[in-house]
């Protein structure tokens, strides 16, 4: 065979190898194309459920069944805001909050001293919204419980001191521990004077169980996205990264200095 001919076969061989590698490599590419976009799908899929689960299940006939009982001093448009704090408090905090909502006792953790100091020195109130984010999430009745427990301790005066508690004690989010009101009763000892035959019943009876229903209708007729939203001069200040309970409380030092 002469040179000629043995150079061009392997200058044939060569570009096979060639073309063989860059179907090999656009194969490779087309692959992890592919898994790539089924990646996209589910997390789509889950964003889709999670939006299902975050507006369905909250207003069924359980919940809503019955008059709805606000408990004693809600104020709002709708009824639905738990007031903390002296009344003519120049600034005002709006928090809505899920009590098995793990980022809502994140947020109690780290801002309730200084909340605590606001409220206390007459510089602040808060309104407090509950809602049943979790419960329509993962199922169970947890929030609705402890938010009717809430609801029964504002109607003996000790709502902020229960509050407290609940956030403290609160299970993993998986675990729909605040189901049982046997549990809730349990820890209203925890708060001088709430245990009492009165409060027993109305967290027994779901006297406020309505009620919380509409609150988290508020929360979704809202807009919100989660919980928890925390609003100061309409703003979510839970949303801004840079906010700590110094920034928080030179902000309603200034609002009641500017009014």
């Amino acid at each position: 065979m002469s040179e000629k001919n043995r150079d061009g076969k392997r200058t044939a061989r060569e570009r096979l190898a060639v073309e063989r590698e860059k179907q090999k490599a656009a194969d490779k590419r087309r692959r992890a194309l592919i898994v790539g976009a089924s990646v996209v799908c589910v997390l789509g899929l889950a964003a889709v459920i999670g939006v299902v689960a975050a507006n369905s299940g909250g207003d069924d006939e359980s919940d809503s069944a019955g008059p709805v009982v606000a408990p004693s001093g809600a104020l709002g448009k709708d009824g639905t805001a738990i007031p903390v704090g002296k009344p003519d408090a120049k600034a005002t905090l709006t928090v809505w909050e899920d009590f098995r909502c793990p980022a809502c006792k994140s947020f109690e953790q780290t801002y309730r001293p200084t909340i605590h100091e606001l409220t206390d020195a007459g510089q602040l109130k808060v309104e407090y919204h509950l809602v049943t984010l979790i419960d329509n999430g993962l199922g169970g009745t947890g929030s609705r419980n402890a938010a009717n427990a809430a609801a029964c301790a504002q109607d003996a005066g000790k709502f902020a001191a229960y509050h407290d508690v609940l956030f403290r004690s609160q299970p993993m989010e998986s675990d729909d521990a605040y189901a049982d009101n046997a549990k809730l009763i349990d820890l209203a000892g925890q708060v001088d004077g709430l245990d009492t035959p009165a409060f027993r019943t109305c967290v027994e009876d779901g006297t406020h169980n309505s009620w919380v229903a509409k609150s988290h209708q508020a929360f979704q007729k809202g807009g919100f996205n989660g919980t928890p939203t925390v609003l100061f001069e309409g703003k979510n200040i839970y949303q801004d990264r840079s906010m700590t309970p110094a920034k928080f409380k030179q902000m309603v030092e200034e609002a009641n200095k500017g009014q």
